[in-house]
């Protein structure tokens, strides 16, 4: 029997009414809210995209400045290798003025004509690596500037952000508490409808009064039956055309 009761106290026109109180009023916060959101505009995207270009700005240049060190220590091996020719050149020389015969004449020549070949060819490897290095760095130059400019653009959007934020963190704060008071009163089926419509809505509206016999939201008519039950908040009603909850012209002056 108290079940029963209880029932029929869930869809009484003052638990109705009640429903519909709290839907229009958490529809009102959830509008404020939004305004914020607004005035807020892509700051908080901007911000987020910002960062993430210089996190990618900061890898690239961490690969060209790593590279860098690759070209110079190519150069480092080719002049050890430069230094082991010389050497070589050296010892030949050495060898040469100790020579027998022209058999050991001719070797010995041509090992120093080999070496000197290497040294020939390492520096050439050596002049296009500096020149590798040269446009390495123009490179890792404009990043830094690429990434200075950006970092500065980004402190110049954290400020505008965080001069927002400021002025309207108390506002904010103060409907967040209330928005949470107001679901408390909205049992959890619901609440969840209202947040389904208030996604799949333009305009964040998921509650909307009757405005002159038509749907304060889509703007299309309302049968006079289905206002008239509206009005007598009989249930929690939708409009036909765009799925949002009604509620009465006059909620808001009870």
């Amino acid at each position: 029997m108290s079940n029963k009761t209880t029932q029929e106290d869930n869809y009484s026109t003052d638990a109705i009414s009640l429903k519909l109180e709290s839907l229009y009023t958490l529809q009102n916060i959830d509008s404020e809210i939004d305004r914020i959101t607004v005035l807020r505009g892509e700051l908080p995207v901007e911000v987020a995209d910002l960062k993430e270009e210089i996190e990618k700005l900061n890898e690239r240049l961490e690969k060209q400045q790593t590279l860098d060190d690759e070209i110079n220590s190519h150069i480092e091996n080719e002049r050890q290798k430069i230094d082991q020719s010389n050497s070589l050149i050296e010892k030949y020389n050495a060898q040469q003025m100790k020579v027998r015969n022209n058999r050991e004449f001719d070797a010995i020549n041509k090992e120093l004509e080999f070496q000197a070949l290497e040294i020939e060819l390492s520096n050439k490897k050596i002049k296009s690596y500096e020149l590798d290095v040269d446009s390495n760095a123009d490179k890792v130059k404009l990043l830094k500037a690429k990434i200075k400019e950006r970092k500065k653009h980004l402190k110049n959007k954290n400020s505008e952000l965080a001069d927002i934020i400021k002025s309207t963190e108390d506002e904010e704060k103060k409907l967040i508490s209330k928005k949470k008071k107001c679901v408390k009163l909205i049992e959890p089926r619901l609440y969840n409808s209202y947040e389904n419509l208030r996604q799949t809505s333009r305009n964040g509206l998921a509650v909307v009064k009757i405005d002159r016999g038509a749907c304060g939201g889509c703007f299309n008519s309302v049968t006079s039956q289905h206002n008239l039950n509206i009005k007598l908040r009989k249930d929690i009603l939708f409009c036909e055309s765009c799925g949002r909850i009604l509620v009465p012209d006059d909620i808001d002056q009870q």
